[in-house]
């Protein structure tokens, strides 16, 4: 079969899944419809309707779209059936019933953003990075009835260097989802859809390592517990930089978003956690065993700025402790 030829429906919403979309679109492939999130109302009053990015470039491209509140919504199904897709492929998208997934006579095929199985859940490039990772990747899988579970089709590494933050591991993972995706894609269509894949049990038992999950990320995950050693929260704050953000409470109540730290190496004998140092127009707090450095910064109600702009209007800010 040509590409052409096979139809394709595509699943998606945020922009790390307009990668994967634009690729196949561009390269030629058969895209008779999208499936993404309805638009999100957006504004003070809530009255204005956001779409999805992947619905944006849908509509710019004139591919049809359907945005089902409930995946099991029987004139979603049906609409989705009169589409007669050969393939469905998803990224960065909520979790499918059986009704969906079984669809399609060659299944449908998942982009992670992660080196399968470890990192299951919503959110791994934010914990990859948050447990220190030197590598992560993106991994195809066919779906299955539980989340992030099914059969590995193919898998590509990439290396997560010590002073990366999430943007750049999103950024550089979007682009390699991309190419995955293809790879994927004209994989199935060399072998009509009889491609070899393999049972996620089988990595793990060969690796040994303890399986990492990957949950959704709340406000109160964000918090900063500065009785870590300060390797432990520098990765805490680039692993949830620049968004959503790393979070910490003053003593007199306000809060700090860190948006970025550098470790010093300086050790923080005699120090409690929390507590805060100024000198020379540099900010350090101290972790359990290290002092960090605090690069960029932002106090609740007040813009985004730098250490030494931040102390420039603040200037007893080490009378207090972050806790």
């Amino acid at each position: 079969m040509d590409k052409k030829d096979l139809r394709i429906v595509f699943m998606g919403t945020p922009e790390f899944a307009v990668g994967s979309l634009r690729r196949l679109v561009e390269g030629g492939y058969n895209v008779v419809g999208v499936v993404t999130q309805p638009d999100r109302p957006v504004g003070r009053h809530q009255n204005t309707l956001q779409p999805s990015e992947v619905k944006e470039y849908a509509v710019a491209n004139n591919i049809p779209v359907l945005q089902p509140v409930k995946m099991k919504d029987a004139t979603f199904l049906e609409q989705l059936r009169q589409w007669r897709a050969d393939l469905q492929v998803v990224v960065a998208f909520r979790m499918l019933p059986e009704a969906v997934w079984a669809m399609p006579r060659w299944g449908t095929f998942n982009v992670h953003a992660a080196l399968l199985p470890q990192y299951r859940g919503a959110a791994p490039i934010n914990w990859a990075v948050i447990n220190g990772e030197t590598e992560t990747g993106v991994t195809t899988f066919f779906l299955d009835k539980d989340i992030d579970t099914g059969r590995i089709i193919a898998q590509k590494h990439f290396p997560i260097p010590d002073d990366a933050n999430v943007e750049y591991v999103y950024d550089g993972l979007m682009k390699l989802g991309a190419d995955i995706c293809i790879e994927t894609v004209d994989k199935i269509l060399t072998f009509d859809g009889h491609i070899e894949s393999i049972d996620q049990s089988e990595i793990a038992g060969q690796t040994g390592t303890e399986l990492k999950p990957a949950p959704k990320i709340f406000k109160e995950t964000c918090r900063i517990n500065w009785d870590q050693p300060a390797k432990k929260v520098y990765d805490f704050v680039r692993g949830l930089s620049p968004y959503p953000c790393a979070w910490t409470k003053l003593s007199d109540g306000n809060t700090l978003k860190i948006i970025e730290s550098q470790k010093t190496g300086q050790a923080a004998d005699g120090c409690r956690p929390g507590e805060i140092h100024e000198q020379k127009g540099r900010l350090f707090i101290a972790c359990a065993d290290q002092w960090l450095e605090i690069g960029q910064l932002q106090l609740s109600g007040k813009k985004r700025m730098d250490a030494r702009s931040f102390l420039n209007g603040n200037h007893e800010i080490d009378r207090l402790m972050a806790q």
